[in-house]
């Protein structure tokens, strides 16, 4: 594999242990590195990130063509981040593949149509009513003219996923919620792992402050989402099929209650795990 992998372009490397680590952050500088090697090597190079780590990064369109255009169910994944999320996700439909990635690709199709997003558009409407009222807030204080969005604008999805997937009020935007801040602290801490080659290996990473706080937060996370999954799962096994839809006349249903009444082509249906686990990536994709 070795051999086949140095037949690509290598760029200078960083120093003889480190290899490319460190080169291409999300930085001013960083950017004009990767768009000085796209310009160089026009369909991809080899970079390393330590010795025994290879990234192959490719640019040309008709080189990435035949990866993109692929099918799911046979396109490889990112087998070193992804690995980073599994504690986190479980088997998702980002991580999963082959055989349960195309059920759980099946039996999620429905909660996408059109039908049910556009269900959603009052909720969409409505967390952005709480966004404009805070900027609204600090534009009457007296606060200063520019305003920095990226955190509102995070808040303002992380808000309104909940209210789709969960039904549940966080108000975030507005006060701090220890389930959205747990999933914010998650995220930044899976990519500052991958920025840090020695705590790629997870005894090592377990050991780390981060790898601490990263256990607690999937702690909290899987906390909140298990309890919604377990008391929706009762509550539907109470009432009935029929009752429970009765209940939902003239107001949509969650991606929850849209898992929970999904079958496959063999009358079988989620487990609470899958559904957690699909709940979980749905956040993180957002």
């Amino acid at each position: 594999t070795c051999r086949q992998l140095n037949k690509f372009p290598i760029p200078p490397w960083r120093n003889w242990l480190l290899g490319h680590t460190g080169m291409g952050q999300s930085t001013e500088q960083g950017l004009q590195q990767v768009d000085a090697l796209v310009a160089r090597y026009r369909h991809g190079c080899l970079w390393w990130g330590l010795p025994w780590l290879p990234i192959l990064r490719l640019f040309h369109p008709s080189t990435l063509r035949p990866l993109l255009s692929a099918s799911a169910f046979v396109a490889p994944k990112d087998e070193l981040f992804y690995s980073f999320l599994k504690p986190w996700l479980g088997e998702g439909l980002l991580l999963s593949h082959g055989q349960r990635w195309a059920r759980h690709r099946r039996l999620l199709t429905p909660a996408f149509h059109g039908d049910v997003l556009r269900d959603y558009l009052g909720i969409f409407n409505q967390s952005t009513h709480v966004l404009l009222w805070g900027a609204a807030a600090v534009e009457a204080g007296g606060g200063p003219v520019g305003l920095e969005v990226l955190q509102p604008l995070s808040l303002l999805t992380l808000d309104t996923l909940q209210k789709c997937i969960f039904s549940h009020e966080s108000h975030c935007q507005e006060r701090p919620s220890e389930y959205i801040q747990a999933i914010l602290e998650l995220s930044s801490l899976v990519v500052r792992r991958q920025l840090q080659p020695l705590l790629h290996p997870w005894w090592l990473y377990s050991l780390s402050s981060d790898g601490r706080r990263f256990a607690r937060a999937c702690a909290t996370v899987h906390a909140f989402t298990a309890d919604v999954v377990q008391r929706r799962h009762r509550a539907l096994a109470r009432l009935g099929h029929r009752a429970w839809l009765d209940g939902h006349r003239g107001r949509s249903m969650d991606f929850i209650d849209l898992l929970l009444l999904t079958k496959d082509e063999n009358g079988h249906t989620l487990s609470d795990e899958d559904i957690a686990a699909e709940a979980d990536t749905f956040m993180f994709e957002g």
